[in-house]
């Protein structure tokens, strides 16, 4: 693997993983989100430690797959959770 293609890989992840990331304020939300929180520590740490792994493009392109996956996942329990609290900010 070349130079060129370990920062590309290490890009491509640390984005997958960061975008999971700021998704923690949402997650503390919802009523099984706090069991997601506790495999927050784990990335963060990975990311942490993201330069040292050596990458491969299937790894990379399954990180891909696994973070679109996880984010389709949590599109219904999240607008639901958004709607929610607009109605409560709306009530008071």
């Amino acid at each position: 693997m070349n130079e060129s293609s370990s920062v590309s890989y290490l890009v491509r992840i640390t984005n997958c993983l960061q975008t999971i990331l700021e998704l923690e304020s949402q997650l503390e939300k919802l009523e099984h989100g706090n069991s997601l929180l506790d495999e927050f520590i784990v990335l963060k740490s990975f990311l942490e430690k993201i330069d040292r792994v050596d990458l491969s493009e299937a790894d990379v392109e399954r990180i891909e797959v696994a973070t679109a996956n996880f984010l389709k996942e949590l599109q219904v329990p999240l607008a639901k959770s958004n709607f929610h609290d607009q109605v409560r900010r709306r009530l008071q």
